[in-house]
């Protein structure tokens, strides 16, 4: 290929990157736009990023976080998602550990069952899971938030894809000095996944933050509410009309997942990159 032709398929490739980029800011810059404009600029039609006439962010950012709430919703989210990934980690990193380094009767169907989890939507186990809850009185409490999601098949095949790039003679190496399987897991394998890691929690926290369908199925009180179910109240409350506070609670919402993203984008595209399909 001439200089010419690779200078084309470069600018084009670009290009398509460039327009996708936009494609998905659109929706953020708009709401960001609307959250600093006044009720009537909103409703006028006009098609303009920046306010025209008057700015009215202080107006709606204050009615945003004094109309509901808000600071309480993103304290529920920050606790939930914290405890949920923690749980998470406990779980998926032996068991992801067992699956790629120990070798045992059964260890090939176990895998095939964590591959056939990731098929499953999370609206299937739904109703059985919310029966279970309600049978032991757990519905509208943190813990019906936080144990339907304490096993995730998703963390334990990316984990175990990265734990197979570790190489085994570190592992015999740590087992000659009395490592027990354990405590080479934790003390060895663990701290050498942290791309892995950083990349899932970054995948687990944004899931669970914006989810919307489980939280307004087993919780109906507003002090246990995560920040989509507060803004649903937070709508209900405004009945639908006061948009521009009704956006600015979105961005203030958003905003810990993207500062999150941002903070660990390092990470989370080494996580991602390293992360092979060796099987």
């Amino acid at each position: 290929m001439t200089v010419r032709g690779i200078g084309l398929a470069w600018a084009l490739r670009h290009a398509v990157l460039v327009a996708g980029a936009l494609f998905m800011l659109a929706p953020f810059v708009w709401m960001v736009s609307a959250s600093l404009k006044p009720a009537y600029e909103i409703a006028s039609g006009s098609v303009t990023l920046l306010p025209q006439e008057s700015w009215g962010a202080v107006e709606n950012y204050t009615r945003a976080l004094t109309a509901v709430p808000l600071l309480r919703f993103l304290a529920n989210g920050a606790l939930v998602c914290g405890a949920i990934l923690a749980i998470q980690l406990a779980i998926a990193i032996p068991a992801a550990y067992a699956l790629a380094k120990l070798p045992f009767p059964g260890r090939r169907l176990l895998f095939g069952g964590v591959l056939l989890g990731l098929l499953i939507p999370p609206q299937v186990p739904a109703l059985p899971l919310y029966v279970g809850l309600y049978s032991v009185g757990l519905i509208n409490t943190y813990a019906a938030l936080i144990l339907p999601f304490a096993l995730s098949v998703f963390a334990i095949f990316l984990f175990r894809q990265f734990f197979l790039q570790i190489p085994e003679s570190l592992l015999e190496a740590a087992r000659v000095d009395g490592y027990s399987e354990t405590g080479i897991c934790w003390a060895i394998v663990a701290p050498n996944a942290w791309p892995a890691i950083a990349a899932f929690s970054v995948f687990s926290v944004a899931a669970h933050w914006n989810d919307l369908f489980w939280p307004i199925i087993v919780i109906s009180s507003t002090e246990l509410a995560p920040p989509p179910l507060g803004i649903v109240f937070f709508r209900n409350e405004e009945a639908g009309s006061d948009y521009g506070a009704l956006m600015a609670a979105t961005v203030i919402v958003c905003a810990p997942v993207l500062a999150l993203f941002v903070l660990a984008q390092r990470r989370f595209v080494e996580g991602i990159t390293l992360t092979g399909l060796k099987g």
